[in-house]
């Protein structure tokens, strides 16, 4: 497939963009894609989120994960790779680096659950998550208690608790 911007080389780069339920697909080659700011599959992030995730990333515990050590078993990558690029090697890392990984999320949106729409194909649509009850009531409880309404705390603590 020829790059839609130069329409001389190769592409090797697929973006899709999704704006106001829009998907644009724009496929380009690297030289295309690197004037555009856009780094190639294997190169570390130069973006603002990469450098955001990269930064965050140097506040880890220097603690390696207790099950797994200091690296993954699958592919090899560590905590200081993730430091230093913002991006976990494989779906492995997700296990290996567990405990730090969830400090890390739970500092930055105040949980680690995700609550909101799924990843789709393009074009596809998406749903939101299967609401999780307990999850809903243990948010109830927190905002009871903070706005110091602790009848309406005692009754959801009772609820979760017939749940559990």
């Amino acid at each position: 497939m020829p790059c839609e911007q130069c329409r001389e080389r190769e592409a090797v780069i697929h973006l899709t963009q999704i704006v106001n339920e829009q998907v644009t697909t724009l496929h380009l080659c690297e030289r295309c894609a690197a004037e555009k700011g856009v780094e190639s599959p294997g190169a570390a992030p130069k973006t603002p989120l990469g450098t955001f995730l990269a930064a965050m990333g140097e506040e880890l515990p220097e603690t390696p994960a207790p099950r797994t050590g200091d690296t993954c078993a699958r592919c090899g990558g560590s905590l200081q790779d993730f430091r230093e690029s913002g991006r976990l090697g494989c779906s492995e890392c997700y296990r290996s680096f567990e405990v730090p990984l969830r400090d890390l999320l739970r500092r930055l949106h105040g949980s680690t659950h995700h609550m909101g729409e799924r990843y789709t194909e393009a074009g596809g649509s998406s749903a939101p998550n299967e609401p999780n009850p307990a999850i809903e009531l243990r948010e109830q409880l927190r905002l009871a208690v903070e706005t110091e309404n602790f009848e309406l705390a005692a009754e959801i603590r009772d609820r979760l608790r017939v749940m559990e």
